[in-house]
């Protein structure tokens, strides 16, 4: 009797914990929600402001008219900027027409509250469009220098890690692939430029014109220097890791000069703030006091004089 009555808690107790078990298993429950909930009906897809943003500018810039002469300089300044999308040039003309008509619109707005004439209202309108007008283009100035600035700060590295591929038995096209997934991280621009190359030249392109190609894309010195050395290092048929290491060498050592004159220059440079700003609170602090003392004390002795 005792044995059965053991053999009944336990059947129990191993029932229930089952039960529990199943009832409070995440997975089983989403499995029995998606059973018994009705299919969803497919609501209308609502495109996102970004994406009408992108083709309200995309509109605005097939409208404008681009000048043909004008049009494969602003291509080349878009790639050196790291936009390399086929309608990059109509996005530009899209965003460079809305910033002239908001900041025209702006000025208007700003001019219509004060009372002036009308030659100072249109010279402030035309100032304003001109403003606008102008915005993109020191923008995109700025983006390319920020760009070439940080592939010269990688490029050393770079030529390194070239090095180390080259001596260890790599080919150059393996090489610059594996340069360009070792600095994905660390320097994401040149590493860009590395696997557009490797693009190219698997697309068939010859090794000379892929690395030209590199050196325009980029409008970096140092990177055209060293396509000039990779060029002739092929063409002669030299050691590649010499070359690269000579080469290495020879831009930390122009990396360190310019430092060195940045730091001669800085004396010079320094000559006007400290004349404007440093020296006159210098005075105020130094000769005030006494300045104060003196008219305090002498003041008193003139009088009675």
């Amino acid at each position: 009797m005792p044995d059965l009555f053991t053999l009944a808690v336990f059947v129990a107790v191993a029932g229930g914990s089952l039960a529990l078990g199943l009832t409070m298993d995440p997975q089983h429950l989403r499995a029995l929600r998606r059973l018994s909930e009705k299919p969803a009906r497919p609501q209308p897809r609502l495109h996102s402001q970004a994406l009408i943003w992108r083709e309200l500018v995309s509109r605005i810039g097939s409208v404008l008219p681009a000048s043909p002469k004008d049009l494969p300089r602003l291509k080349k300044r878009l790639i050196r900027a790291g936009y390399r999308h086929p309608q990059a040039p109509r996005y530009f003309q899209g965003i460079r027409g809305v910033t002239t008509l908001v900041f025209g619109a702006v000025v208007v707005m700003i001019s219509g509250g004060t009372a002036g004439a009308m030659e100072n209202l249109l010279l402030a309108l035309g100032a304003g469009l001109a403003l606008g007008y102008m915005l993109p283009n020191q923008c995109l100035s700025f983006a390319v220098h920020r760009r070439q600035h940080a592939i010269g700060r990688g490029l050393p590295n770079a030529l390194d890690l070239m090095v180390v591929c080259v001596e260890s038995g790599l080919g150059m096209d393996q090489t610059t692939l594996q340069v360009a997934k070792e600095l994905q991280t660390a320097h994401p621009e040149i590493a860009d430029e590395f696997t557009v190359m490797n693009l190219e030249l698997r697309a068939g392109k010859r090794r000379a014109d892929a690395l030209h190609n590199l050196a325009e894309r980029t409008g970096v010195e140092d990177v055209k220097k060293l396509v000039a050395v990779l060029i002739q290092t092929d063409r002669f048929g030299t050691s590649i890791a010499q070359s690269l290491r000579g080469h290495a060498d020879y831009l930390r050592t122009m990396s360190r000069q310019r430092a060195e004159e940045r730091a001669s220059k800085l004396a010079v440079k320094l000559v006007f703030p400290i004349f404007f700003c440093v020296l006159p609170s210098l005075f105020v602090v130094t000769v005030g006091p006494v300045l104060t003392r003196l008219v305090r004390d002498l003041l008193p002795m003139i009088e009675n004089m």
